[in-house]
């Protein structure tokens, strides 16, 4: 903790000890109000310091900024305390601790939890649990983002997946996805006349060739775990090999994986490919000479979000 007033530690029985005898004491929980429902230390007030609203909530619970104020979070690693500490410091409070070890040290020195689910153990919502099935993909809820560029402009656009299916076995994932090139859409050059020239170009056997390829197939043969596998990093190594314009090739990329709060399957994963590898080669330099102003750079980006139900 970077603040002026990370010294001021509390522990769960000081804690314990100050809310007895200082009776005027503000707690603080710091975890999000359904958090707070389900258990917090009794007598606490609810302000969550995720919420944009933390230090207007703050107001509400302490107006007064020399008030003796205790604060307290999930457990010893959480930092969500140390950010509660710094907005209070910058804001002005002086009289703030922190409960060492928050929620977590308070239970574990054996002190009674209030709520609708005191003695329910937290999942910590900190690393990936997929259960194992079978997910099928919802295409709407799914897109495929793409950028392409050259020596003087970028171009942007999407493409729809079609469908596809994800299993999920003892924590390994694998499945495949198909790609309806027909749906190749430019979004940069929207309302410009040369929209439709590009789109086409796009559709031509120049570049997809989608009227004699309409899909292309993305199949994922093993996505392993990335450890410790934490819920908002890329956690997930995928292998699998990519069926475009004809032509099939390995393709690698790590993508982020977690459960949507309606227990969907979530794939987010960013990465660029060489076109040329699916023979895509028009506009690149080391296949054509003398191109002037139909230089196209080589490597194709794309930003992917795939959404699966079980």
């Amino acid at each position: 903790m970077n603040s002026k007033i990370n010294q001021n530690i509390v522990t769960a029985n000081d804690l314990k000890t100050l809310l007895a005898d200082k009776p005027e004491t503000v707690l603080i929980d710091l975890l999000s109000p359904e958090h707070f429902a389900n258990r917090h230390i009794p007598g606490a007030q609810n302000a969550c310091v995720f919420q944009v609203s933390f230090l207007d909530d703050l107001r509400v619970a302490a107006p007064d900024k020399q008030a003796p104020i205790v604060v307290y979070g999930a457990s010893k690693r959480c930092q969500d305390a140390a950010m509660a500490l710094e907005k209070l410091d910058r804001t002005g409070y002086k009289n703030v601790s922190f409960l060492e070890g928050g929620l977590e040290a308070w239970r574990e020195a054996g002190y009674d939890l209030e709520g609708e689910a005191p003695d329910q153990q937290d999942d910590p919502q900190t690393t990936v649990i997929l259960p194992d099935g079978r997910y099928t993909v919802d295409a709407g809820a799914s897109q495929v983002e793409w950028a392409g560029r050259n020596p003087n402009t970028r171009h942007i656009g999407t493409v729809n997946i079609a469908k596809g299916v994800i299993d999920i076995k003892d924590k390994t994932v694998t499945g495949t996805v198909e790609i309806d090139m027909n749906t190749i859409h430019n979004i940069n050059l929207e309302g410009d006349e040369l929209q439709p020239v590009l789109e086409a170009h796009l559709h031509s056997d120049d570049f997809f060739f989608t009227k004699m390829f309409p899909k292309a197939v993305f199949t994922v043969k093993e996505a392993k775990r990335i450890e410790p596998c934490w819920l908002t990093v890329p956690n997930y190594h995928v292998k699998g090999e990519l069926k475009l314009r004809g032509v099939s090739a390995d393709l690698e990329f790590d993508a982020t994986v977690a459960l949507g709060e309606d227990g969907s399957l979530v794939m987010e994963a960013h990465f660029d490919i060489d076109r040329t590898r699916w023979n895509v080669i028009y506009g690149s330099t080391r296949f054509f000479e003398h191109l002037g102003m139909h230089k196209v750079f080589d490597l194709l980006s794309f930003q992917i979000r795939i959404v699966a139900v079980r």
